[in-house]
């Protein structure tokens, strides 16, 4: 989907907790043995706007600095019951430099692109697309026979020695996601990542991510481990969840939290649903325009004369 940015979303802000070891003494070295849990570092509510031909959506990452919540460069909600709202969709456009990850939840989208590989991504389907070097689509939501087109699409970046790699296309079916459910209960789907002995089917990713969709009955807890030095949030998008700092959160509300071992979601008189997502921070300069995401300005000079050139596609499905 193309980008364009929005005015910075409300948020509240919280304490850091990533304090040395040595600072924190006997009990602070006991904690980091026992596991620290993820603090909370800030709640945003995501914010509504429109993109490609017409089509509303919630914005959740992409309003402020884009190293903020590196790897990952937008996170777009575009759940609606309003055919009008959608249907538009998002004609071909280009991207480069950087990975989508689209998750329906309820309706169809078809997709086309210039590797020419074309298709549905349905309910409970997933498209990892990896842009690389350049690729040319389309998606276009078709929505379910109610109306509904519910869906999340993510942005990765890619470090630089990837950004000009081939393209990849991986689409996976629902049936082709394994479900697990916890030892707390929660049921996860497990998209990218692992729980418990279950590994996700997309893998052989840069950035390392994790991608879990986590439902957490009333009354129950979830309890995940995190690698320390990733980026992790968690996007509630069903009930209310209760997260580290006791605070509620709900519906179209990011929850990004400081540097731990686990994060933990509960919830109370109602079940919580939320995706739970990771990677392995870059630390690379971002130079962004549009669909196009490189290390400097001179490369994004570049990438557009290739597009007025017609030289932009470095890899073809034929080559």
């Amino acid at each position: 989907m193309p980008k364009d940015r929005v005015e910075e979303a409300d948020e509240e802000s919280f304490p850091a907790s990533d304090a040395p070891a040595w600072t924190l003494g006997i009990e602070g070295e006991a904690r980091r043995v026992m596991k620290e849990t993820r603090r909370v570092r800030k709640v945003v509510k995501s914010q509504p706007t429109i993109e490609g031909a017409g089509v509303h959506l919630h914005r959740a990452i992409g309003m402020g600095e884009p190293e903020e919540y590196d790897p990952f460069l937008l996170l777009d909600d575009f759940r609606s019951d309003t055919p009008a709202h959608y249907l538009k969709g998002f004609p071909w456009h280009p991207h480069r430099g950087m990975e989508t990850i689209t998750y329906v939840l309820a309706g169809d989208v078809e997709h086309r692109d210039s590797l020419g590989n074309r298709g549905v991504i349905g309910t409970g389907d997933v498209q990892w697309m990896s842009a690389g070097s350049g690729i040319i689509h389309q998606e276009m939501p078709k929505g379910d026979p109610r109306g509904k087109m519910y869906g999340f699409q993510l942005w990765a970046n890619l470090p630089a020695a990837k950004k000009m790699s081939e393209p990849r296309y991986r689409g996976l079916t629902s049936g082709d996601i394994p479900i697990v459910t916890d030892e707390g209960g929660a049921i996860v789907r497990v998209i990218a990542g692992r729980v418990g002995n279950v590994e996700g089917p997309v893998r052989d990713v840069a950035t390392k991510p994790e991608y879990l969709d986590v439902t957490v009955p009333a009354g129950k807890t979830f309890t995940h481990p995190t690698p320390r030095d990733h980026t992790v949030f968690a996007y509630v998008f069903e009930g209310r969840g209760v997260f580290e700092n006791g605070q509620e959160v709900g519906d179209r509300h990011l929850v990004s939290f400081d540097r731990g071992d686990v994060v933990t979601v509960g919830a109370k008189s109602e079940p919580v649903r939320f995706l739970l997502v990771s990677g392995q921070p870059i630390g690379e300069p971002i130079a962004w325009q549009g669909p196009i995401v490189m290390n400097t300005e001179q490369e994004l000079r570049v990438a557009f004369e290739e597009l007025e050139n017609d030289t932009f596609i470095k890899h073809r499905k034929d080559a």
